[in-house]
């Protein structure tokens, strides 16, 4: 039961490992001049964030009352289909914002403000990116409902959020654990695939949506 638990959550923590923001802004911490402190302090707050939307839904989703392998589970397949729809809308609008030729693409505001972050201003940002951004926000949701609908026990499903929350955080972990190990050798390609997110954020981010919403379908209508 628990391996099949997270095999239904492995794509949405890809989900949100592979969205291309919160990469950026940790990448951005990484070349600014109190690059130790924000990026930790992004960290941090990126686990916290996703543990914290996790969980809760975990413990939400108790309330769907339980049934035997072979019952239907409405409540279940409609949260699901629910999340899929949102999940699919986002999509066609992050298709569409992508830039077209050699157009900039536009990067929010706030980014030009990381420079000046202090490492509790990267922790609250990083932690809104992760619990509140709605991409990510909608993607906890469905892991937690899939684990908290799974009928497993306490320490299966604590092991269960932890697996998730490593693989969701592990793209901005990475760069960040990477460069306090080798922060002279980091800056250059750092810097390669920061211009390269910025510029297909859109795209990557369009097609993963796409890709997880109609999984999220076909699981939905599977719990009926």
């Amino acid at each position: 039961m628990m391996l099949a638990v997270i095999g239904s959550i492995l794509p949405l923590a890809l989900g949100i490992a592979i969205s291309p923001i919160p990469i950026i802004a940790a990448i951005l911490m990484l070349l600014s001049p109190k690059a130790r402190g924000t990026s930790v302090g992004f960290l941090i707050g990126w686990l916290l964030g996703i543990v914290v939307t996790v969980t809760l839904f975990t413990l939400l989703s108790s309330v769907i009352p339980e049934s035997n392998a072979d019952a239907t589970q409405p409540i279940k397949g409609t949260i699901q289909l629910i999340v899929a729809a949102l999940l699919l809308l986002l999509a066609v609008k992050q298709w569409r914002s992508r830039p077209h030729g050699d157009e900039e693409p536009a990067l929010p505001k706030w980014m030009q403000a990381i420079d000046g972050m202090t490492a509790g201003k990267s922790f609250g940002l990083a932690f809104l990116l992760s619990a509140v951004n709605p991409k990510n926000l909608l993607m906890g949701i469905a892991a937690g409902v899939a684990i908290g609908a799974g009928g497993l026990t306490v320490g299966e499903t604590s092991l269960v959020i932890l697996i998730f929350t490593v693989l969701a955080g592990c793209t901005v972990a990475i760069p960040v654990i990477a460069y306090l190990v080798a922060a002279d050798k980091m800056a250059a390609p750092l810097e390669k695939l920061r211009t390269w997110l910025v510029h297909n954020n859109a795209t990557v981010m369009s097609i993963l949506l796409l890709v997880i919403g109609v999984m999220m379908i076909g699981k939905g209508l599977d719990s009926f």
